[in-house]
C-alpha cells in the first residue's frame, strides 16, 4: 500500500468539506486532507485552490531560493529541439518517435527507448 502524506496547502485545513471533517461526535475538526496520491502540483496538494495559497504564500521565495529570472530567455534553431512523436495504433503502425525543432520544423527519427530516455539529448 502507499503512504499517506498530507496535501502541502497552507489553508487546507480551512476549506469545509465532508472528507477534511474527522473526530467523534462532539469533538469534530476540520484537518488537512490526508491521500496516497494528489493531482496537482507534482503530487503535493490536493486541488487547484491549495497548491494557489501555497504558491501565493510561498512562490516568491521559491523563486528567489532558485533563481529569479533577470533577462529574457531566448528560443534559438540551436535550442528549440523537444522530443514527440506519431501515434499510429489506429493505423497498426508503430508509433514514430522523433525530436522535432519547433522554428526550423525539421524532424529527426529517434527510437522508442531514446524516447523514454529523460537524459537523451540529440546531438546538434
Amino acid at each position: 500500500m502507499s503512504e499517506l502524506k498530507y496535501c502541502q496547502g497552507s489553508d487546507c485545513h480551512t476549506y469545509f468539506t465532508q472528507d477534511r471533517v474527522k473526530g467523534t461526535q462532539g469533538n469534530k475538526t476540520n484537518q488537512t486532507r490526508r491521500r496516497s496520491s494528489f493531482y496537482y502540483g507534482n503530487g503535493n496538494f490536493c486541488s487547484i485552490r491549495c497548491q494557489d495559497d501555497w504558491f501565493r504564500k510561498h512562490g516568491d521565495q521559491a523563486i528567489d531560493h532558485f533563481g529569479r529570472l533577470t533577462k529574457p530567455k531566448h528560443l534559438t534553431e540551436h535550442n528549440a529541439w523537444s522530443k514527440d512523436y506519431d501515434y499510429r495504433r489506429y493505423k497498426g503502425e508503430e508509433d514514430r518517435y522523433y525530436f522535432v525543432n519547433s522554428i526550423t520544423k525539421e524532424r529527426r527519427p529517434i527510437t522508442e527507448e531514446q524516447y523514454r530516455d529523460s537524459n537523451y539529448q540529440l546531438n546538434t
